[in-house]
């Protein structure tokens, strides 16, 4: 490939427009649930979608004692998953990110949207 080559090709991936939706929650059905309903919204208004694609899940792990003063040696280990996933619409018109920002999710769900 030559140089030009190269540079039509990044000029035509970055002039179109994409959103990029991270979704986290601590329980994978209620995630699941919530990303249905933003695809079921985005396919509704005609969008072009691209996953959802699960990324990796973080862990977090503590490890507490059990008692407070004797038994040092007894430990309780808790750990907390974040369940993650990753959604793109292509070329979003302002219909689907007025119905996307409408959306009303569960608690316990974030949502991250970025344009690129």
């Amino acid at each position: 490939m030559t140089a030009t080559e190269t540079q039509k090709k990044k000029r035509s991936e970055t002039s179109a427009p994409k959103l990029r939706i991270k979704v986290r929650a601590y329980e994978n059905k209620v995630l699941d649930a919530s990303v249905k309903q933003i695809i079921d919204t985005a396919i509704r208004y005609d969008a072009d979608i691209s996953g959802p694609t699960p990324l990796p899940t973080s862990t977090k792990k503590y490890t507490v004692n059990r008692s407070t003063f004797v038994h040092k040696d007894a430990r309780e280990q808790f750990e907390m998953r974040v369940h993650k996933r990753l959604i793109d619409i292509l070329n979003p018109t302002p219909k689907v990110v007025e119905a996307l920002t409408n959306l009303s999710l569960p608690s316990g769900v974030s949502v991250d949207v970025r344009m690129m």
